[in-house]
């Protein structure tokens, strides 16, 4: 069964953007550049897969992405219709009327839904959470493995990794890699 895995960057406070959707202060290390280019290239947009050397590298990982209306949106703004091409991708969204691009899904509700129809899929590779916070609360109890790149910065403020109801669930560390920066990489499976 495919597995769901909320691959996400944060800060050491725990936002995964600042008050505006800044993501531009996360600090780059060229070691875990490299690593993800490696491990996760299939998460690099496909307009940035030439420039950063991995155009037509192999998914690795992931052969599906869900994002919500808030992670979609800087590629439209940019004028991107389809940021992930090289993934079956799917816009979760109550508000968004219509997507241009038909190799992108629009799910107007129900993400739980979603999920266990792509868990159930015998498609090869797991999926892949984007973000935002209020689409990983409502998938939280359908999360299989946290990845998360925890970057040596406080933000202040901002968007948390997840909202919505108080409901803990406890995940144990399987793997923590550190680079150069102070940076670590860290995952996480249900406890």
């Amino acid at each position: 069964m495919r597995e769901l895995v909320y691959f996400i960057a944060v800060s050491i406070d725990g936002f995964i953007e600042g008050p505006g959707g800044e993501t531009d202060f996360y600090p780059e290390a060229p070691d875990m550049v490299d690593h993800l280019r490696t491990r996760f290239p299939e998460t690099m947009p496909t307009h940035l897969r030439e420039p950063l050397g991995i155009d037509g590298a192999a998914n690795q990982r992931f052969s599906s992405v869900v994002m919500g209306r808030g992670t979609y949106r800087p590629a439209l703004d940019a004028g991107i219709t389809s940021p992930y091409a090289h993934l079956r991708q799917h816009v979760v969204s109550r508000s968004l009327p219509e997507i241009a691009d038909p190799t992108v899904d629009l799910v107007p509700g129900d993400p739980i839904g979603l999920v266990r129809g792509l868990k159930a899929e015998t498609t090869a590779g797991d999926i892949w959470l984007c973000g935002g916070a209020d689409l990983a609360g409502q998938l939280l109890p359908e999360i299989d493995e946290l990845v998360i790149k925890r970057y040596p910065v406080v933000a202040g403020d901002g968007k948390p990794m997840f909202t919505g109801p108080f409901r803990p669930r406890p995940f144990a560390p399987v793997e923590a890699l550190t680079f150069s920066h102070g940076g670590t990489i860290t995952t996480y499976r249900p406890a």
